[in-house]
């Protein structure tokens, strides 16, 4: 008997330091292979993601994270926040803070965390607020481990799972799985899975090892368009209290014609007889459209507010109408309401905006874009106009939305199509000038 409790007293603190070495080995900067070390200014050491499936109208998302930080550019990729409002609850959020040999320094509960507006540079009010911690290390390499709990009230916007997200970090381990014990359908898509380190453990649960850090360079595509990307959402969601179907775009194009828009774009008698007004005598379509797109931008302005479902919602036409503002949203809507006066037809479209060049995916219909635009449909060419400048010209989207796949909202479905694209002749300027010496 002696000599067996020896044995098992010797199992029990074998598997304790065991235990304790690969928590040093994880909180420890010295144990990080070098390879992961170049071309990074932190390292993930280990993070799990876990969205579990509660119903079509409500998520919950468990967050995992423990990062590594070289330097003060390495701070950012810490990632220790969330974004919270009337659909997103934080349930728990808390962290840790470990020194170059994976001992404690500091434990930071809620409380400590910063509680801010998190209002966009290009809106006057937003309902979103963030919970982020705000840490100054007195040293670097230090490590963060970071925990949070997060239940969604709306799944349109269900989290996808990109592993490296950003230039110059590295993944030590990254996992990411989908609990769906209530059996709803999804719709999934795998991207740059074939030249990185993944494994899928099971359907929809993937773990990545040992991706090193990318060095930005100039002219490089986003970082979305060449990283491993894992892309999930429901084809039954609920977008604050909104229900919707997605089984392909015009599934969706049409839930978003029929939910968001219709009953939206009513003006009144006068502003339309002022349009017909004003296009009367003009037979040519598009030169009525011109007239029209003038007489938005000289009595409009882009005020961006955006409120719950408001996000994708536009304001009412009417209201654009007598306030003269919206965000792209609204003044797109109030232009297509005047087109419509004037019989000219047009589309509602969705379309990422940015000077880099992002589609919407023609191949995975969801949630998708930042900005909206209108689409005058033509016999050569269709026509797009950006409602929120008061100085393009008609029909001018260089340099924020050409080239590139958008999703036209028609009443009868949507519709991906691509913007025009600006070829070298359309860059130039020709000067001619005589000079008199």
């Amino acid at each position: 008997m002696p000599l067996l409790k020896h044995l098992l007293l010797g199992l029990v603190l074998f598997i304790s330091f065991s235990s304790n070495s690969q928590s040093e080995d994880l909180f420890s900067a010295y144990t990080i292979p070098v390879e992961l070390k170049e071309k990074a200014n932190a390292v993930v050491r280990s993070e799990k993601k876990t969205v579990e499936i509660i119903s079509n109208k409500k998520l919950k998302v468990i967050t995992h994270r423990t990062t590594t930080v070289f330097n003060k550019n390495g701070n950012r990729h810490v990632n220790a926040f969330e974004f919270y409002d009337d659909s997103r609850k934080i349930d728990k959020i808390e962290a840790l803070v470990y020194d170059a040999n994976g001992e404690e320094i500091k434990k930071i509960k809620e409380r400590d965390f910063k509680d801010v507006s998190a209002v966009s540079d290009f809106s006057i009010y937003e309902d979103d607020r963030v919970k982020y911690l705000d840490y100054n290390p007195l040293e670097y390499p230090y490590t963060v481990e970071y925990y949070s709990e997060v239940t969604y009230n709306s799944t349109a916007f269900f989290p996808s799972w990109i592993p490296l997200d950003d230039y110059y970090v590295s993944i030590q381990n990254a996992e990411y799985k989908i609990v769906n014990e209530v059996g709803l359908d999804l719709k999934t898509k795998k991207e740059n899975f074939e030249d990185y380190n993944i494994t899928e453990v099971s359907t929809n649960h993937f773990k990545a090892e040992n991706i090193e850090g990318i060095k930005y360079e100039a002219y490089t595509s986003e970082i979305q368009s060449i990283v491993p990307l894992f892309k999930a959402t429901l084809k039954e969601f609920d977008m604050f209290g909104v229900a919707g179907i997605n089984n392909n775009w015009s599934d969706f194009g049409k839930w978003m014609h029929d939910r968001l828009l219709v009953g939206t774009d009513e003006i009144s008698e006068e502003t339309k007889s002022k349009v017909k007004a004003l296009t009367a005598g003009v037979d040519d379509k598009i030169e009525r459209a011109k007239i029209i797109y003038n007489y938005m931008q000289n009595r409009t302005r882009y005020i961006s507010v955006q409120v719950g479902i408001g996000g994708w919602k536009p304001m009412l036409a009417d209201d654009v109408d007598r306030l003269g503002y919206a965000d792209c949203k609204g003044l797109t809507n109030y232009t297509k309401a005047l087109l419509d006066a004037a019989d000219v037809p047009s589309y509602y479209t969705v379309v990422y905006g940015g000077r880099g060049v992002r589609n919407i995916d023609n191949d995975f219909s969801s949630v998708q874009g930042n900005h909206v635009i209108l689409c005058l449909p033509n016999e050569n060419e269709n026509i797009f106009l950006e409602c929120t400048s008061q100085t393009n010209p008609f029909g001018f989207i260089a340099g924020f939305t050409d080239d590139r796949d958008v999703l036209l909202v028609k009443p009868d479905g949507g519709e991906i199509v691509h913007t025009r694209v600006y070829a070298a002749d359309d860059s130039v300027q020709e000067t001619k000038a005589s000079v008199f010496l």
